[in-house]
């Protein structure tokens, strides 16, 4: 087999293939990246339900849940009813270096665990907000944003930790303790992201509906319920396979998500607290915070109304003329 190696009695092969057309890296690029990785994100994905996103010789990425029928026995999974395709579904649970390596073979390039743990996928440990740059993909602007979501979490008393997404924008992390159920802390997100947009209008916006936000970071509060978001330190299938990597908060300003990727990432971990070691103690969200969330209306359900709307005096205006 091209080459092919063992590692913790998981067979590695056809390590020298190249992963994607596009992508500057190999198969053993991706494996020696993870396996060099391993003590810092299987904290990270240790008891959730993971989804993964593939890429095999001759097709398109595609996005697993589902554990496929041929994975060894020692994988653990957990059974989910998925209402959308009405069927029960086996998530992989990465919890050892064992699977991360299987999962590494089968050239599962990205990792995005449930913010909820096997045993309540939908009672969140962590508030997240994603912080999404505009077109022009402006880092300083997702930055500046993401400072102020940073005083929007101070002037209620909580604490986050950040990360770049692996992609053009940030993650902020804000560790919870299980006193909310799903529902406060989705609108505890939808105020916190709009207590952000309010510190500076000119630059932040809450606007769900792209055309609406005019230029401006869109500070993304859906991530809340069943919803999954790229580990820290996981590659993210883009040019350069960049990876999602933690940052302090005082060297923010000074990095770029191109800084971190499968090549670089491994040095630059060197001296560095690890993303569960930073996080500050679970806390508990403010009851005015969630209060003001409730008011909110959740953002897909107010963009649907909304396209609805737009539809129906398009085909108003367009009867008319």
């Amino acid at each position: 087999m091209s080459g092919g190696e063992q590692r913790d009695g998981v067979d590695l092969t056809h390590l020298d293939e190249p992963l994607a057309p596009d992508i500057v890296a190999t198969k053993r690029d991706l494996v020696d990246y993870l396996d060099a990785v391993a003590d810092h994100i299987l904290p990270v994905l240790a008891d959730r339900p993971l989804t993964v996103l593939r890429t095999l010789r001759g097709q398109k990425p595609f996005v697993q849940k589902n554990i496929p029928k041929y994975a060894p026995d020692w994988v653990r999974t957990v059974p989910m009813w998925a209402e959308s395709s009405k069927r029960e579904i086996r998530y992989i649970v990465c919890d050892d270096r064992r699977t991360l390596l299987w999962l590494a073979n089968q050239r599962a390039v990205e990792y995005h665990p449930a913010l909820g743990l096997a045993d309540n996928i939908y009672r969140p440990t962590h508030l997240v907000l994603d912080l999404d740059p505009p077109g022009s993909g402006d880092f300083s602007a997702v930055v500046a944003v993401a400072h102020l979501v940073r005083t929007a979490l101070s002037n209620c008393g909580l604490s986050g930790v950040v990360k770049t997404s692996g992609s053009r924008g940030v993650h902020i992390f804000v560790p919870i303790d299980d006193h909310a159920p799903v529902d406060d802390v989705a609108a505890a997100t939808r105020a916190l992201a709009a207590r952000a947009e309010a510190l500076d209008p000119s630059i932040a916006t809450t606007a769900f509906i792209v055309e609406d936000r005019e230029g401006k970071v869109f500070v993304d509060a859906t991530r809340s319920g069943g919803a999954t978001v790229a580990a820290a330190y996981s590659p993210r299938l883009r040019p350069g396979l960049p990876v999602s990597f933690p940052v302090d908060w005082s060297e923010l300003d000074r990095v770029t998500p191109s800084d971190f990727t499968v090549h670089t990432a491994i040095d630059a971990l060197s001296g560095r607290t690890s993303w569960t070691d930073a996080m500050p103690a679970p806390q508990r969200l403010p009851a005015d915070l969630i209060e003001q969330g409730h008011t909110i209306p959740v953002a897909r359900v107010a963009a649907m109304h909304e396209g609805k709307r737009r539809a129906k005096a398009r085909r108003e205006r367009d009867a008319s003329s």
